[in-house]
């Protein structure tokens, strides 16, 4: 039954649903806009927070530990992927960088499933956020309110440290021009592993603290993948503003499509991107940039 309560209920949901993707999404953008790759593990790196996050909880019992191996367990992948692998293909043809990067997820994906076989997992939220709160209006989870909160800041930082420091001013003066950039007397290669491995962290922190919503499996990172890369298409790809405002637009129309017919919300999803794409191909806020 459709009424104002339910309306509203799936608003806040799409309101947590889209935060969580804008924050994946900001990693994925931020990982093309500086180094010029679409990373399609970017969704296996996701998984991969989850699990290293329940791992860690496992064994400590506590969420905020959890949080924190989980999240820098998908840096040192990240750091090492790119040292060992991406660097490679940063001068070879876009479709190059999509093979290997495809590879890498089904590699991760299949490492995991092997180590933990198939069965879900689940990761409980900290005890002061577990249950419900009343907003006067409706009751509601107060973990997905926390939630809220927490992917607010972690955007925040992530703007920061790449757009108002020494290290953000030296990633986009290395993208223009690498080479004067290194005669300066600056090994753009290392602040570039520094940037994939942000990326990286982005989407593992994600995967650890989504655990006590979804819970997570060798495939949760296939479907998240997908919404990801819609996010980004609609915001503009290479746009961090456009990742966030991207993600809030498609968590709101998952959410109250699922209201109507759950069938259908991926169909208007992409509808969405369709209309995107027809009227202002550059995504929403996307500017002129790499081919």
């Amino acid at each position: 039954m459709i009424n104002w309560a339910n309306f509203i209920s799936q608003c806040f949901n799409g309101l947590v649903l889209g935060a969580l993707l804008a924050l994946i999404s900001s990693g994925l953008t931020i990982i093309y806009g500086t180094l010029g790759v679409l990373n399609l593990a970017h969704g296996a790196m996701f998984m991969l927070g989850g699990y290293a996050g329940w791992l860690a909880y496992t064994y400590s019992g506590s969420f905020i530990v959890a949080v924190i191996a989980g999240s820098l367990f998908v840096m040192v992948v990240g750091v090492v992927t790119e040292r060992l692998i991406i660097r490679h293909f940063y001068a070879r043809p876009p479709e190059d960088q999509l093979l290997v990067t495809f590879g890498l997820g089904i590699v991760f994906v299949e490492a995991v499933r092997f180590v933990f076989g198939s069965l879900s997992q689940t990761v409980p939220p900290p005890a002061p956020l577990a249950g419900i709160t009343s907003l006067g209006f409706m009751l509601y989870p107060t973990y997905r309110l926390a939630l809220l909160g927490i992917v607010a800041v972690s955007l925040l930082a992530l703007y920061f440290v790449l757009y108002r420091t020494r290290i953000g001013m030296i990633v986009r003066a290395g993208i223009e021009d690498s080479m004067m950039v290194s005669s300066l007397g600056i090994n753009v290669y290392k602040i570039f592993m520094l940037v994939f491995g942000i990326g990286a962290m982005a989407a593992g922190f994600a995967g650890i603290i989504n655990a006590p919503v979804v819970s997570i499996a060798p495939d949760v990172g296939e479907a998240i993948l997908v919404q990801t890369f819609v996010v980004v298409v609609i915001g503009g790809v290479g746009s961090f503003p456009g990742a966030v405002l991207g993600g809030l637009i498609a968590g709101e129309l998952i959410s109250l499509t699922s209201m109507v017919d759950p069938a259908y919300s991926y169909v208007v999803l992409f509808v969405a991107m369709t209309l995107v794409l027809v009227f202002r191909p550059r995504g929403l806020l996307g500017t002129a940039g790499r081919e």
